[in-house]
């Protein structure tokens, strides 16, 4: 299991939108805030934790925010411990190493939020998912050919 802390507020990813004119099109991008916490966590992630892991995983997140006020949003949480790549394809180059590749490999999550004025930050947990299959219970029976009469 992976364990480590990211200090300050995680925002809400959907909620810190501001608007820029790119040309004649208006594109929605994060908002200054949204920017320096990703700069900020990323610098945070221990060296110990930028796993790489692969495969499907399980992250439990305990958010710390100062207030009431936020909406409980993890998905800054999971795009910083996301590895970043240039190029597409089969060219691409890992830029900054990650707990995982693809925050697409979270297939079970646990999110939990507190109140904490005076220490608002991320308490994260990682680990590899085992993904169970169901078991079924199948019972063969074998049955003499000379005892199957044609109809």
């Amino acid at each position: 299991m992976i364990r480590f802390t990211i200090l300050g507020q995680p925002c809400s990813k959907a909620n810190s939108r501001r608007l820029v004119k790119f040309g004649d099109r208006i594109v929605p991008i994060k908002s200054k805030e949204a920017l320096d916490y990703e700069r900020s966590a990323r610098l945070q992630i221990p060296a110990h934790a930028k796993q790489m892991l692969e495969g499907p995983v399980c992250v439990t997140l305990r958010l710390y925010y100062s207030s009431e006020r936020p909406d409980l949003d993890e998905s800054i949480v999971l795009d910083v411990m996301q590895a970043r790549f240039d190029g597409r394809g089969k060219d691409r180059r890992v830029i900054h190493k990650g707990v995982f590749g693809n925050d697409r490999q979270v297939r079970q999550k646990h999110v939990y939020h507190y109140i904490d004025k005076a220490n608002p930050r991320a308490e994260i947990e990682v680990e590899p998912l085992v993904e169970q299959l169901p078991v079924v219970a199948v019972q063969v029976f074998q049955v003499p050919i000379q005892s199957i009469k044609p109809f």
